[in-house]
């Protein structure tokens, strides 16, 4: 996990965000989300520099249309770039 992620992951491991359950590492279709909330369907993902590129930002925009299709609510943040 980078930084950002074991941050993120530390605030809301063990139901700490009002009492809801998320995983790490979760499949959805044909993606590994990095953080899911399945009660309330949301995906959390925490992109790094890989991202910045016109390929990863392309692979990201399918990802994200994908779990949004799947009826998953989406949050996604870029870490590094100002």
């Amino acid at each position: 996990m980078t930084d950002a992620e074991k941050l993120l992951w530390s605030k809301i491991r063990g139901k700490q965000l009002s009492g809801l359950q998320f995983y790490r590492q979760k499949i959805i279709g044909n993606y590994i989300a990095d953080f899911y909330c399945p009660k309330s369907r949301l995906v959390i993902e925490i992109d790094g520099g890989q991202h910045y590129s016109a390929e990863g930002k392309e692979k990201d925009r399918l990802r994200d249309e994908s779990m949004t299709r799947a009826g998953q609510q989406f949050l996604g943040f870029q870490i590094g770039r100002c």
